[in-house]
């Protein structure tokens, strides 16, 4: 059985965004505080990649551990209740991802994906980790 009511985890969900998240904006800013100018949330490619920077030919997806179903990470955990729902919801975004990092793989885009826990959890690291990777990508 569910902690909360009904009513308060539906306000809890619908607060939920798909962009513009509070890890996002920290990324954001972390790259362009190091001179990374970049686009966000670009409709043209698929999946619509939460940061785009052309100049390195990269795409970054910023993933949410529950949304994405992020493995066995303290944040990716499924509900107790209306279990099945949750699970295929979930699948079917990480189907979802794979088909979107495909596209732009064979496009000729480099794709990173960070993960909400590791932002969280080290944020200076994963961040490091990231700069390297994109300066690694230029031609």
């Amino acid at each position: 059985m569910d902690k909360i009511s009904r009513e308060k985890r539906s306000n809890n969900m619908s607060k939920i965004r798909g962009k513009d998240t509070s890890i996002e904006v920290i990324t954001r800013k972390w790259l362009f505080s190091k001179g990374f100018r970049f686009r966000k949330n670009d409709k043209r490619l698929p999946g619509k990649p939460d940061i785009v920077l052309p100049k390195y030919h990269t795409v970054i997806f910023i993933h949410g551990c529950f949304w994405h179903g992020h493995g066995f990470c303290n944040y990716s955990h499924i509900p107790k209740t209306r279990t099945d729902f949750w699970i295929s919801k979930i699948n079917n975004n990480i189907n979802r991802d794979k088909i979107n990092i495909d596209k732009l793989c064979s496009s000729g885009w480099n794709v990173i994906v960070l993960w909400e826990c590791e932002l969280k959890k080290n944020l200076e690291d994963t961040m490091n980790k990231l700069i390297n990777d994109l300066k690694n990508s230029l031609p």
